[in-house]
């Protein structure tokens, strides 16, 4: 697979439109954590507009906290979150005949099921009984990708291209001061250490592997546009 660049979109920061010419597809909040019926559907049409690929952005509950905060549920209550919000937005989608291509799991949900193999086997389970031939994005080298792979689904190994790395491959968390790139020229470094050496230099200073298959942009970041822009630049053939 070659390296794309996906986006988080609809969660209503209003940049959508000026991130897609350089992005080859996004993630739409489902109206769980950000976004609505509106939403949803101005950034379908965004997507067939600029040729990006649709996916489902689903989370916890959790507009308050914008999805960021852990919950603890019972399996069959993130079975049933994961599915809702792939109807919600199916429903979206294929007014506009065209289809979901994949899923990524946001916020809190999505780190707490790159540890958690449980919960990445239910969303993977989730997501095959929806459609199984959606492609399911997550951290790369987790449980998000082995488990969906498991259940025969087709996955995608993801970098960040905005965040730092912890020495076991995790993503630094969002309280600590060093958890955010905000340089574009670091961003860009990152992001292509990762594609040509398939390495990420932790906040330690350690190189460890990592697997690029889609590098994700932040579209509620104050510099996504840039960044964008400059990733797609860096990576261009």
């Amino acid at each position: 697979m070659s390296t794309i660049i996906n986006c988080d979109m609809g969660e209503g920061v209003g940049n959508d439109e000026l991130i897609m010419p350089f992005i080859h597809s996004a993630n739409i909040a489902c109206g769980y954590h950000a976004g609505d019926a509106a939403t949803m559907q101005q950034t379908v049409e965004l997507c067939l507009k600029y040729k990006v690929a649709i996916g489902a952005h689903p989370s916890f509950f959790d507009r308050e906290n914008f999805g960021r905060t852990e919950m603890k549920l019972e399996q069959e209550e993130i079975y049933d979150l994961i599915s809702q919000q792939l109807f919600i937005l199916n429903e979206t989608v294929a007014g506009f005949d065209t289809k979901l291509l994949h899923v990524k799991p946001h916020g809190a949900l999505y780190n707490m099921s790159a540890k958690d193999s449980l919960l990445a086997k239910t969303i993977a389970r989730a997501v095959k009984d929806f459609d199984a031939s959606l492609i399911v994005v997550g951290l790369s080298g987790s449980y998000s990708v082995s488990e969906a792979k498991a259940l025969g689904l087709k996955s995608a190994n993801e970098v960040f291209a905005d965040r730092s790395y912890q020495d076991d491959g995790s993503l630094t968390p969002r309280s600590q001061s060093n958890a955010i790139i905000d340089d574009t020229e670091k961003v860009v470094q990152q992001v292509v250490q990762m594609i040509n050496e398939g390495t990420v230099t932790t906040i330690s200073g350690k190189k460890i592997p990592i697997v690029a298959e889609t590098i994700c942009i932040h579209g509620d970041g104050k510099q996504a546009v840039d960044f964008a822009k400059a990733i797609h630049n860096a990576i261009r053939l």
